[in-house]
């Protein structure tokens, strides 16, 4: 691995702001962002990444990479889930393990909102088209995750309303937000998109840097005790993400040349949601643990993502 592009990585004042937001917790600090305003910043983050990722494919025209980055999403989307339900399952009971294997099926998009901003310190350019993959990639985990649970559940125990679980999963907030955001961008004139640049481009790596410390703060307050439950799964937390950003930074170049859209790919699969599929968990199987899925996805693979493994994914994507 390049050291250079590791530290770059690591002194990149957002990550900076998130390794705060851990220490203020380590200091037993009184440091938050209010609820509300943290709510804000992360709507505001999906809106302008969706709004800018739609002026970009407006300029694109649709070809065999687009189609096979999102069909390759939406594959990574239902296979993840599957194997790791089943390595789950030697530790973790159903619901548990049904829940975690969605986390990671699905995405997390403040990962992929760094990762652009990575691309950008590093200068490489990417598919407008990867907002789409992204947004996509949302709905199916959740609902392997919910078949999964439903099949296995042999005592009846969760009674999974898939209508409303389909439902909530496309209507979830953040989904609707991206690909709405998305839409009005593809359709917005380059005149019209230039006159809320200052909005949607020029104060982004602002809020990013105090959304990364919101979720340090978070993150912080979920670690010790989520290390209590021992090191299975720690261990899943970083080693399957690994597995899926490295073999998709691979298997992505059969039919891509763009550096930049591997690296996406790779971190999307590496990625575990700790946002719509925590919701969708909550409302339809409350019998999993959500002291187990959500530090496991937000304060074990999310740092590790946006530290180590990005220059890692990169890395190979560049060699392959």
């Amino acid at each position: 691995m390049d050291l250079h592009l590791l530290a770059d990585n690591l002194t990149n004042p957002a990550l900076l702001f998130f390794f705060l937001g851990i220490l203020a917790v380590q200091f037993k600090s009184d440091l938050e962002i209010p609820q509300n305003s943290s709510k804000f910043i992360s709507l505001y983050l999906l809106l302008s990444i969706g709004f800018k990722g739609g002026q970009e494919l407006s300029h694109s025209n649709l070809d065999l990479e687009i189609i096979w980055s999102i069909l390759f999403g939406i594959v990574l989307a239902v296979v993840v889930p599957l194997y790791s339900y089943f390595l789950l399952r030697r530790k973790f009971n159903v619901s548990n393990a049904g829940a975690i294997a969605a986390s990671y099926g699905s995405v997390s998009a403040v990962t992929f909102v760094t990762a652009l901003t990575f691309l950008e310190m590093e200068q490489i350019s990417f598919g407008g088209h990867m907002v789409a993959v992204m947004a996509l990639m949302e709905a199916p985990s959740i609902i392997v995750g919910m078949l999964l649970i439903s099949f296995y559940d042999k005592d009846g125990k969760n009674n999974i309303a898939m209508r409303k679980v389909f439902k909530h999963s496309l209507t979830n907030g953040s989904v609707l937000l991206i690909l709405g955001s998305l839409v009005v961008g593809f359709m917005a004139s380059e005149q019209q998109a230039e006159g809320i640049k200052p909005f949607t481009t020029d104060i982004f790596k602002g809020f990013l840097a105090v959304f990364l410390l919101d979720m340090g703060i978070t993150s912080g307050k979920k670690i010790s005790a989520f290390l209590k439950k021992g090191w299975f799964a720690f261990l899943f937390s970083i080693i399957i993400p690994l597995f899926n950003g490295c073999l998709t930074a691979i298997i992505s170049a059969s039919f891509t040349d763009s550096i930049g859209n591997r690296f996406l790919l790779a971190i999307l699969a590496a990625s575990a949601s700790y946002i719509a599929v925590p919701a969708a968990m909550r409302i339809a199987v409350p019998k999993a643990n959500p002291s187990l899925y959500l530090p496991m996805a937000l304060a074990i693979t999310f740092p590790f993502n946006i530290t180590l493994g990005m220059p890692i994914y990169l890395c190979i994507v560049q060699m392959v």
